[in-house]
């Protein structure tokens, strides 16, 4: 049996890839394309497969090592090759080398004068560097997204011929969370965009081309030299298309590395993510062994949950995503129902009279998804209360022209934050989240308090980080500040993460109360109705009173109906008498 080394194919125009993850090990036994090892680019997670089925002998790199073209990733004994087989071939790769210009009859000495004639014309049409003052296309790219992934563009804001400065928006994204746009990175004239509105974008996708001035930097000047080469590529092989195919085993080596380039190419493409393609197979992030064992079973890639590293699919996912199946289990919850739930059918409603269909946004889209994900999770139970707020709302009315002062709306929200801060303080219980293996709680020293704000376009909920130091006034420039950034669809990622404890407020709509669903990882929510003015039994007469109704739903797992009325009784009791709220 022969033993080869396999080398990391053409990667394009980038040099010193990291190994973030090796997928074989000595002794296993690949087939042709199976993947052998992870790379990860500035751009993208790039799966090197197999060009030969064999056996691996030993493994000639390790995680963390930096690649380029031509490195060697591992040694593989290949099936039904022999070592005079190979030697056979070493000997017709030296002979195809040394004799090229030859004109010869073979395929090796094609396949090598092939190599020749697409160098060449990179050679003589690369471009100089551009000098500093020069003009030069730059391409611009979505940046870093944090952790998302898969964005909307709602919205082009140039177009070809514009001429834009340093930090004018391009585009528009929308997040599950947010809207953001997306700024020029230098001044210039728009040549090319490269996308349009509805396309789905990650992190390195193409945005546009931009002609600029000055000096580019140097992957600039790469990706810059390397499109002549491109251009030529396929004059290059029309040129060498008559020539008479000779089987020999030299060619097939090269036929196999040429493979595996053109494999590991499509593996990088569908990694970065590919603008025109939405929620189908291409923008997954899966190899081509992965792939074809999907196509031969009928599964659609984007259905299947990933569980290697970074989310990357393998073969154990498509198992496990066709047994459940076959079981009748679903791999994800949809809105309208969940895993071993039926369904709900859809009704033709226009036999009863006119309809419309209106596309939800991707935020209600969203909400709707959270929603029925922490209903089936989460085991609800919600404790009702009231506590007389006339005192409050007196020293309220009071404050009121200082509050114009400050430039401050002082409502009641304000006093309600810190009192539930004041209340996690007294009971931690309730400021914890449940570990995924179910075994034990993750306790939070800190106090960050969620705020849901109503928006056109859904349901949003920033965060009052550290709401047990801050003063009630700050804690109302703070919640003013985030439902006015909510609402301008400007809030970032920091903005709504970190939340350990939400508050619902329906107190300037009304009703008497309601049931607010546990916002999971965190393990309660408090839900606000509107103040009523109410006869209290007090000191022998009834007397009104302003009477605050709310309700506390919490995750049963981890808090005792015990400790909901307790955090109720002592959050009652705070609103009532806000002087309690200094000590």
């Amino acid at each position: 049996m022969a033993v080869e080394k396999i080398q990391v194919p053409d990667i394009g125009d980038e040099q010193e890839v990291e190994v973030i993850e090796i997928l074989v090990s000595p002794g296993d036994e690949v087939s042709e394309n199976d993947s052998l090892i992870v790379l990860e680019s500035d751009k993208a997670a790039m799966e090197i497969p197999s060009p030969k089925a064999g056996v691996i002998k030993e493994i000639l790199v390790k995680v963390g090592a930096q690649v380029s073209q031509g490195t060697d990733i591992v040694s593989i004994e290949i099936a039904g090759a022999s070592e005079d087989d190979s030697k056979e071939d070493d000997g017709s790769k030296e002979e195809s080398v040394k004799e090229s210009e030859n004109n010869s009859a073979s395929k090796t000495e094609e396949v090598v004068k092939e190599e020749s004639v697409k160098e060449e014309p990179a050679k003589e049409e690369t471009p100089a560097p551009a000098a500093t003052g020069g003009s030069y296309i730059r391409e611009v790219l979505i940046p870093d997204l944090g952790d998302d992934s898969d964005v909307d563009v709602i919205d082009i804001l140039v177009a070809v011929g514009d001429e834009v400065k340093e930090e004018d928006g391009l585009v528009t994204l929308e997040t599950d969370k947010a809207a953001m746009d997306v700024p020029s990175p230098a001044a210039g004239k728009v040549v090319s965009i490269k996308l349009k509105v509805g396309d789905k974008v990650s992190e390195g996708s193409l945005i546009l081309e931009l002609e600029t001035t000055g000096e580019a930097s140097a992957p600039e000047k790469a990706a810059s030299a390397e499109k002549p080469v491109q251009e030529e590529k396929p004059a290059a092989q029309a040129a060498s298309a008559p020539s008479k195919p000779v089987e020999t085993k030299s060619s097939s080596t090269e036929s196999s590395s040429a493979q595996s380039s053109t494999t590991q190419s499509s593996t990088t493409q569908s990694s970065a993510g590919n603008t025109s393609a939405s929620g189908n197979d291409a923008d997954v992030y899966a190899g081509p062994a992965v792939r074809k064992l999907a196509r031969e079973l009928g599964v659609h890639l984007s259905e299947v949950p990933g569980s290697g590293a970074r989310g990357r699919i393998v073969k154990e996912d498509i198992q496990s995503f066709v047994k459940a199946r076959m079981q009748g289990g679903t791999a994800s919850v949809a809105s309208s129902g969940g895993a071993g739930l039926p369904a709900i059918e859809d009704i033709d409603f226009s036999q009863f009279g006119e309809v419309e269909e209106v596309e939800l946004t991707k935020l209600h889209r969203l909400t709707a998804q959270n929603m029925t994900r922490n209903w089936l999770n989460v085991p609800h139970v919600t404790q009702f209360d009231e506590t007389d707020v006339t005192d409050l709302e007196d020293f309220r009315e009071a404050q009121k022209a200082l509050a114009e002062k400050k430039g401050i709306k002082l409502t009641p929200l304000p006093f309600i934050v810190k009192a539930c801060a004041q209340a996690l303080k007294e009971y931690p219980q309730f400021n914890v989240s449940l570990h995924s293996s179910g075994t034990k709680l993750i306790q939070k020293k800190y106090i960050h308090i969620g705020v849901a704000v109503a928006t056109p376009a859904g349901l949003m909920v920033p965060v009052v980080k550290d709401a047990d130091q801050k003063s009630i006034w700050q804690i109302a420039a703070e919640i003013a500040e985030l439902g006015a950034k909510a609402k301008d669809r400007k809030l970032t990622r920091e903005d709504m993460q970190g939340a350990s404890f939400t508050i619902s407020s329906l107190g300037n709509i009304g009703g008497t109360g309601f049931t607010p669903i546990v916002n999971a990882p965190e393990v309660a929510i408090l839900g606000v109705s509107r103040t009523a003015v109410k006869p209290v039994y007090v000191n022998g007469e009834f007397v009104p009173r302003k009477m605050l109704p709310f309700a506390l739903s919490y995750d049963h797992r981890a808090v005792n109906g015990v400790d909901g009325g307790m955090f109720c009784s002592f959050l009652g009791s705070l609103l009532a008498d806000i002087r309690l709220l200094t000590l």
